[in-house]
């Protein structure tokens, strides 16, 4: 049984990880983990009820919630008109870099950066094109600050909404130890994209013949930036997040007094559906000991009471997450960190690693594959254009955010 579940999963994480280039099999990241999870139930790993168990529901809910959120706040324009504000200020075409990356950073904090970079990409593809500047620095600003910025609350990503539910964290309590370190890691990823790319952007913008701008209904942007304030707010005064994202949301659908169909049409189901396979591929893998065999034998070389206990936990994480992902590394490595270190502290560290660990190669997030996808009939954003950035970036990164975290945490105490 062991041996078969282990297959099952060597396979899924080939497909999932050759997603594009399996020719014999092209049928997808999300089916790939669906195709997992029904094989490992087929085969006796876990039983269909323990595979229901197995699916985080508070993280799909959440996933569902702001998905429907950030779609509403697309059709108002918001990132549309809040895009072409922050470009108008950068002013210079390194200023707009600066401006894009910390739109971006600062947006996936709140808005899961998966989603972020599905609306805001096509906005700066189209100010790339208008204003005749390389695509490449813009769409590595866009993915990696989108990555850094969502570190820094629960419901920036996948993972640390995984985290929010396993650990016990509260919005705020969360975002007042991971949001410094995630603000260094974004600042320091700024002025890395101004050392990268100062000198291959023009100095100044020529003037072209701007696109008519979109004008937008006032009342429904309105709205839906009071509806995302009010959704904000709530996470801050302890409300459970996949629920008060949901009545924020019905709140945009009642005033809407039209069938949401269309809106509904926009939430990325094949994610969801993705998530849910690997939840219960990664639970049958743990029910097979395997995993903590592992742990037991890494135990001596990770901790949090030393430097090189932390430093060995950062490699091992970091390793593990461009292996299998960083979803399934958080749900591998949860269980096992109360026998690393205090687990209030290991938290956060998984989750800042994990996150950051998503910068290092152009497929090691979802929110860089929406990126190079949404601007591919444009510009074809390449591994190796990619890697000699987010390689440097995350290395910086991760040496400066994780003695942040540490520090942090030391000054609030647990």
């Amino acid at each position: 049984m062991t041996t078969l579940v282990v297959l099952i999963f060597a396979l899924t994480y080939v497909l999932i990880a050759a997603a594009r280039r399996m020719r014999w099999l092209p049928i997808g990241r999300p089916a790939s983990a669906l195709l997992g999870a029904v094989l490992v139930v087929a085969v006796g790993g876990l039983t269909p009820h323990e595979s229901y168990e197995a699916i985080d529901h508070d993280t799909i809910v959440l996933l569902l919630g702001m998905m429907l959120l950030t779609a509403y706040l697309d059709r108002a324009s918001f990132f549309e008109v809040l895009a072409r504000q922050v470009i108008r200020l950068g002013g210079t075409p390194v200023g707009i870099l600066m401006a894009v990356g910390a739109l971006s950073g600062v947006l996936s904090a709140f808005l899961v950066n998966d989603a972020v970079c599905l609306f805001l990409t096509p906005v700066v593809v189209a100010t790339c094109r208008r204003a005749r500047l390389p695509f490449g620095p813009f769409l590595i600003a866009v993915a990696t600050c989108a990555n850094l910025g969502s570190a820094a609350t629960l419901v920036g990503n996948p993972q640390n909404m995984i985290i929010g539910s396993l650990s016990g964290y509260g919005f705020t309590a969360f975002l007042v130890r991971a949001a410094p370190a995630a603000l260094l890691a974004l600042l320091l990823n700024l002025l890395l994209l101004r050392l990268y790319y100062r000198r291959s952007l023009p100095p100044r913008i020529d003037p072209v013949e701007d696109a008519p701008a979109a004008f937008p209904d006032r009342g429904k942007l309105v709205l839906t930036g009071v509806v995302t304030v009010g959704i904000v707010a709530g996470f801050f005064l302890g409300g459970h997040l996949g629920y008060t994202s949901l009545a924020g949301v019905l709140v945009l659908i009642l005033a809407d007094r039209r069938n949401p169909q269309e809106t509904f049409a926009r939430v990325d189901w094949p994610l969801l559906v993705f998530f849910c396979g690997l939840f219960v591929v990664v639970a049958a893998l743990r029910k097979t000991g395997l995993v903590d065999d592992a742990w037991g034998a890494a135990r001596p070389y990770l901790g949090f009471d030393t430097a090189g206990g932390v430093a060995g936990f950062t490699a091992a994480m970091t390793a593990g997450s461009n292996l299998v992902s960083n979803v399934p590394m958080v749900l591998l490595a949860g269980p096992h960190l109360s026998a690393v270190g205090e687990p209030s502290l290991g938290w956060v560290l998984l989750a800042f690693i994990t996150t950051v660990a998503g910068n290092l190669t152009l497929v090691g997030s979802v929110a860089n594959i929406i990126v190079a996808e949404s601007a591919r009939e444009h510009y074809a954003l390449g591994f190796r254009e990619y890697l000699r950035f987010g390689l440097v970036s995350t290395a910086l990164v991760l040496a400066a955010g994780v003695p942040a975290v540490w520090l942090t945490w030391r000054l609030l105490g647990v």
